[in-house]
């Protein structure tokens, strides 16, 4: 049984065939009408010729509307490489119109619609096949993904989405209860304690498509409603898990695209990547890298820069290539309010042709000047754009300085798929805003070292991230699985030990019983497709997308309810 229109080829010519789908397009050529018929798979042209009992029919057709068409498959005169189908034609002896169309409030053909229109008729706008292919790149990348880890043993097994809130990292989505007066269940924002409590519980090996919520600000690259490929394991080291996840990565790669993944993957440290790309997950797609030009100017008569180094700052550089004629005053004015916008004070140049020019040129002397010609590499025509300030500061803005130059200059080749690991994270952040130091990941991953809790600033985690062209499409830990061990992070963490036991109380008993050493990663499927589909909008991959007020222009969620529901659920709108 033929399931698909494209499913016909030039070996199905003479067969009468009968089809089901929308009408893409129709064109009367003075007599024979052509008739793109679509449905998910693709085109398949009909012909239809004035002897046909249907031609009238044919003639009254409208794009959009549902017809069942019987007819016989024979050669186009003239085929098209363009489609699959693009050998043959049916000849048309029969049209059934199933459901007729209105005026479509956007032209599916011809893609110049608001995407706030799209999104309100979302159900139109998954016709076309540039939204169409990569929903089916995302379900291919689910299949091989469950392909893989059920020939490896794992276990695919659901967690509960009503838990319990334990507010710390992003804020949680909260469900009132209709039973207990007063209280709350929350969204998960990931099965992390659920899996963990898989591992205690004996399973050694899970996995899940898991649905995971998290009411926080949004951009092109996310969503208040997002999917993990989630897995955790036994008995594993940093290793295990990272080796496993790249054979993953490989067969999904495969299945999905038909592409081949050089593994292993690159592996960087955090520390490597703030330094040398000024981000935890670095774009390695081209070379542009971060310089520390510090040494150079620790004897310099620029009392900005004396300055910057007697408060314990840096000054970091990248260059770039031939970019000295290339690039105006006028530019580096613009890229100068670029990196303010990071909270750098200033972008200082230089332009090299075998003696330098430019903003700070008068503060180059001899000796900084060749520190800087072996330490740089430079050569003729090379421009130096130079940040200096707070290390933090200065990283941050020459990051994505450095990835805006990337674009700008047509340096990134974008049929690169650059997987890289970032490991040895952070123990701790400080947050600014709460005045103490949250865990850099969640509060549940190993330190590399026990005994270096009380240097928050410097204690490293049994952390892992898994980068792709940019973006972070991962992230796992080795977790703590002696209790003792947990005290002491949750104790650095200033969680006394009543708040501990009042947020993860069952987690913390059930480390008392026999708990496994264990460990896992979880995969963003969405912002993974999104890279291997090509979008950098990550709404392009989700069937019913939020807007970035989290809103559905669709169905207008969300929105108010009735009195009645409020007061079922024991709630006052003030």
């Amino acid at each position: 049984m033929k399931v698909n229109n494209t499913d016909f080829n030039k070996a199905n010519v003479g067969e009468i065939v009968t089809l089901n789908g929308w009408v893409s397009k129709k064109r009367d050529l003075g007599g024979l009408v052509f008739i793109d018929l679509r449905d998910r798979s693709g085109i398949i042209q009909l012909v239809i010729s004035p002897e046909c009992s249907a031609y009238d029919v044919a003639l009254n057709l409208k794009n959009e509307f549902v017809i069942k068409v019987t007819g016989e498959v024979v050669l186009r005169e003239n085929a098209n490489d363009n489609l699959k189908t693009g050998e043959i034609e049916v000849n048309v002896t029969d049209i059934e119109i199933l459901n007729e169309s209105n005026e479509l409030p956007f032209d599916l053909n011809n893609m110049t619609a608001l995407e706030d229109t799209r999104l309100k008729y979302r159900y139109l706008d998954l016709r076309r096949s540039e939204l169409k292919d990569k929903i089916i790149l995302k379900h291919k990348i689910m299949q091989g993904a469950r392909e893989f880890l059920n020939k490896n043993d794992f276990l695919e097994i659901e967690t509960p989405i009503l838990c319990k809130s334990t507010p710390e990292g992003a804020r949680d989505y909260l469900v009132p209860s209709r039973v207990n007066k007063g209280s709350f269940y929350a969204l998960p924002q990931s099965p992390q304690l659920f899996k963990q409590l898989l591992m205690m519980s004996g399973f050694e090996r899970y996995y899940q498509v898991a649905r995971c919520f998290r009411d926080e600000d949004l951009r092109a690259d996310r969503q208040p409603e997002f999917t993990q490929i989630d897995m955790e394991m036994s008995f594993v080291s940093e290793d295990d898990v990272m080796n496993l996840t790249e054979g993953l990565l490989a067969h999904i790669c495969k299945v999905s695209k038909d592409m081949d993944i050089q593994t292993p993957f690159v592996r960087m440290t955090y520390k490597e990547a703030m330094d040398l790309y000024g981000s935890d997950k670095p774009d390695t797609r081209f070379d542009m890298k971060i310089n520390d030009i510090t040494d150079g100017f620790k004897n310099t008569d620029f009392a900005v820069f004396k300055g910057v180094i007697d408060d314990g700052g840096i000054i970091n550089a990248i260059v770039v290539r031939n970019g000295a004629d290339s690039h105006s005053r006028k530019d580096i004015d613009k890229l100068t309010d670029f990196v303010k916008v990071y909270k750098a004070n200033a972008l200082a140049f230089l332009k090299y042709n075998g003696e330098f020019s430019g903003s700070i040129s008068k503060f180059v002397d001899d000796e900084t000047g060749n520190y800087l010609k072996e330490k740089l590499n430079l050569e003729d025509n090379d421009l130096v754009l130079i940040v200096a300030g707070d290390k933090k500061i200065v990283k941050n803005a020459l990051g994505a300085l450095r990835l805006k130059l990337g674009k700008d200059l047509g340096l990134i080749d974008e049929n690169k798929f650059n997987f890289l690991w970032v490991t040895d994270f952070p123990m701790f952040e400080y947050s600014e805003e709460e005045g103490r130091y949250l865990a850099c990941h969640h509060p549940f991953t190993h330190p590399a070292d026990v005994n270096s809790l009380d240097d928050k600033e410097n204690a490293l985690a049994r952390a892992y991230d898994i980068v792709l062209n940019g973006y972070e499409i991962g992230g796992g830990s080795i977790r703590i699985h002696d209790p003792k061990v947990q005290e002491k992070v949750l104790e650095a963490l200033e969680f006394s030990k009543e708040d501990a036991y009042d947020k993860f109380g069952f987690l913390l008993d059930a480390l008392t019983f026999g708990a496994p050493p264990h460990g896992g990663l979880a995969l963003g499927l969405e912002r993974l497709t999104m890279i291997l589909a090509g979008t950098d909008n990550i709404r392009d991959v989700i069937a019913f997308p939020k807007t970035t007020s989290a809103s559905c222009l669709m169905t207008q969620a969300p929105n108010t309810v009735a009195t009645k529901q409020l007061d079922e659920l024991h709630i006052k709108l003030k």
